[in-house]
């Protein structure tokens, strides 16, 4: 979403200016060519060679530098910026943009930009919860500036509230976001992800080698193009992506009631999670101890959700998946039928580079109409937007039908 845009990123006085280092680092992976402002209070912080060495972009730091001799600094940064970001933004960087004031290379640039604005602050939590402040930010929103909250925490200041700045992955997301396209507006996506555990004994479990990968891209790029998302998950080593509303599980009896719970809410469902089909009859109270050379389990089937959620008498736009080891188009299809589903994402788990523990999957959809759709290998987060952009072409023509 990021590769190749040019992203204006200013940096002001603050203890937290070392964290735009960071997110410095995350915009510059994801393929994003920045030009980095600073402020004077800035360099206080962080030289302006730190910015300029991981950017690879000389920084600005005066009004009157030309950046050629035919161009006015602020305005060509701003004409050439498909987004702006300023993190730490202080209450006197967002005082100044609010009241029209442009003094520095800085707000002067944000005032000339069309493009849009990510801030997110970072100061006192009196000044935070200053009316003033308040006003200045409710403006600036009104306006269509868009803020990354700060969080609570202790303070540099030595106080404990909000006005810690947001972590650098939260700000990314919001950065991404901002250019996404928002065509989830107004829909609540659910999202499954990551295997389940079945309960043998108080220390031993059934699961899955899922590591949740796809489930989290799917949920983070529904965030992003503007969907309300519940991510009902299985235990992952995963950061949620921000901005969704999470539902822990562990069983997939907790999933079933999980999801079965909220499906009403739903414009749509993407069970991508590998839930077991089976659990053992009885969970022992105790430690199950070693007893000869074998050991039985009695297994029971797990409620299967997808098929449940194929029967309801509404059902939202239900997409499955498939992971299997051979005959893949045969299996999908009978999945897609048995199970009333109206899309189903197919992959071959025994694949090295696609599956359960990788960032990159190689799948084909199947359609309720018949159509195959084969993917070629790509990363999970480019196969979420891919997987999204039918469910959404599926969405518009049942709504216009």
């Amino acid at each position: 979403m990021l590769k190749d845009k040019q992203v204006v990123l200013g940096v002001t006085g603050g203890i937290a200016a070392y964290k735009a280092v960071e997110l410095l680092r995350l915009l510059t992976k994801a393929g994003a060519n920045v030009h980095v402002i600073m402020t004077r209070a800035a360099q206080e912080f962080v030289t302006p060679l730190t910015f300029q060495t991981l950017s690879a972009n000389p920084v600005h730091t005066e009004l009157f530098n030309l950046i050629a001799e035919r161009e006015i600094g602020h305005i060509a940064l701003a004409d050439r910026a498909d987004l702006g970001v300023i993190a730490p933004a202080t209450a006197n960087v967002i005082g100044k943009i609010a009241a029209g004031i442009a003094d520095d290379m800085l707000t002067t640039t944000i005032m000339a930009t069309k493009a849009p604005v990510v801030i997110a602050p970072a100061m006192n939590v009196n000044m935070y919860t200053n009316p003033i402040y308040r006003d200045n930010e409710d403006k600036l929103r009104r306006h269509g500036y868009l803020f990354v909250p700060p969080v609570r925490g202790a303070l540099a200041c030595g106080w404990e509230g909000d006005g810690k700045l947001a972590a650098p992955e939260a700000v990314f997301e919001a950065a991404v976001a901002a250019l996404s396209r928002h065509d989830y507006n107004g829909q609540t996506i659910m999202v499954t992800a990551g295997p389940t555990r079945e309960e043998l004994d108080p220390v031993r479990f059934i699961s899955n080698h899922s590591s949740g990968k796809m489930g989290y891209a799917l949920a983070r790029a529904a965030q992003y193009r503007g969907a309300r998302v519940i991510l009902v998950s299985g235990p992952v080593n995963l950061t949620p992506p921000s901005g969704v509303e999470l539902v822990a599980v562990e069983s997939a009896g907790e999933m079933h009631a999980a999801v079965m719970g909220r499906a009403g809410e739903c414009t749509a469902i993407i069970k991508a999670a590998a839930v077991a089909d089976y659990r053992p009859a009885e969970r022992s109270g105790a430690k199950i101890k070693k007893k000869g050379a074998e050991l039985s389990l009695q297994l029971v089937k797990t409620p299967d959700i997808l098929a449940e959620l194929g029967r309801l008498a509404k059902a939202p736009f239900l997409v499955g998946f498939a992971a299997e080891t051979g005959k893949l188009s045969e299996f999908a299809t009978r999945k897609l039928h048995e199970k009333n589903v109206d899309m189903i994402v197919a992959n071959d788990v025994s694949q090295s580079d696609a599956g359960f523990n990788v960032d990159t999957n190689r799948v084909r959809l199947f359609f309720r109409d018949g159509r195959e759709v084969d993917c070629a290998l790509m990363t999970k987060d480019d196969l979420a937007n891919v997987i999204l952009d039918h469910v959404a072409s599926a969405l518009r023509l049942l709504q216009n039908s």
